[in-house]
């Protein structure tokens, strides 16, 4: 099913220059990879977007900051869902905030203060500490001894995977495991990433990454299988196998659960 957004996200957009020499090419796919290119565009095809390079109609242009719409669209999504699927608990769902103003790093406050009154300890301490999650999900009214509120879950919502970001993502996320005191937030990842193997580089891993979870799980699926490319289909069924990678559809119910 994936995301209820994923067809208000997912377009075609023009291209001057890509690997396939397409005049229209997925906005989520990478130009430079032809694999990219066609298992983007099966994912289209399978939301009801037909091909415009073999239909010569010109489509609907998708919104062109697709990155930060993924991000106010998850915040939409949860703001609904969570508050429906348990009404008993007062859910708190917010973009870019510092995970300081949280009960697990509230002990980091005193560190952000310094580091931004003086400028020295910037250059000593770096700036490891002021992380700011794409998305948010607090508690309030948890038993905890400060009156800030949980942090439930952080999300990183990337609207592809590209080697920096899965570098920046297990950074962020190893520094929140490493400075929590208290329960660890779910640390989730959000995309919609088409390659298989570019999923599975942040996907799989050593713990920095609880789960990631794809707007168009059941199209990409789809589109998986009908191309066929052995290592494409390996990486697919290594980290869905192990779900490792989820449909979006399971997000909400999974942070009411865990």
């Amino acid at each position: 099913m994936g995301a209820p957004f994923r067809t208000e996200l997912l377009g075609w957009k023009p291209s001057t220059k890509n690997k396939l020499n397409w005049k229209w090419v997925p906005n989520s796919a990478d130009t430079d990879n032809a694999t990219s290119l066609r298992l983007a565009a099966l994912v289209l095809e399978r939301l009801g977007e037909p091909n415009p390079n073999e239909t010569g109609v010109a489509p609907v242009v998708p919104p062109p900051n697709p990155g930060v719409l993924l991000e106010t669209q998850v915040q939409a999504n949860l703001a609904t869902e969570l508050p429906e699927l348990d009404p008993s608990r007062e859910w708190h769902v917010r973009r870019g905030c510092s995970i300081v103003e949280y009960a697990q790093y509230e002990h980091l406050l005193g560190i952000e203060r310094a580091i931004r009154d003086d400028p020295n300890l910037r250059v000593t301490l770096g700036t490891d500490y002021l992380i700011k999650p794409d998305v948010l999900v607090g508690i309030h009214g948890t038993p905890t001894q400060v009156p800030l509120p949980w942090l439930h879950a952080a999300l990183a919502c990337k609207w592809t995977i590209r080697s920096d970001r899965v570098q920046n993502i297990r950074h962020e996320n190893g520094n929140m495991i490493r400075h929590r005191r208290g329960r660890l937030p779910h640390l989730v990842t959000v995309t919609a990433e088409p390659l298989p193997s570019r999923l599975a580089s942040i996907a799989r891993g050593t713990g920095e990454v609880d789960a990631t979870y794809h707007i168009a799980y059941d199209e990409l699926a789809y589109a998986v299988a009908a191309e066929g490319n052995p290592n494409q289909v390996a990486e697919w069924e290594e980290v869905t196998g192990q779900h490792r990678l989820l449909d979006y559809r399971l997000l909400s119910r999974s942070l009411v659960d865990w």
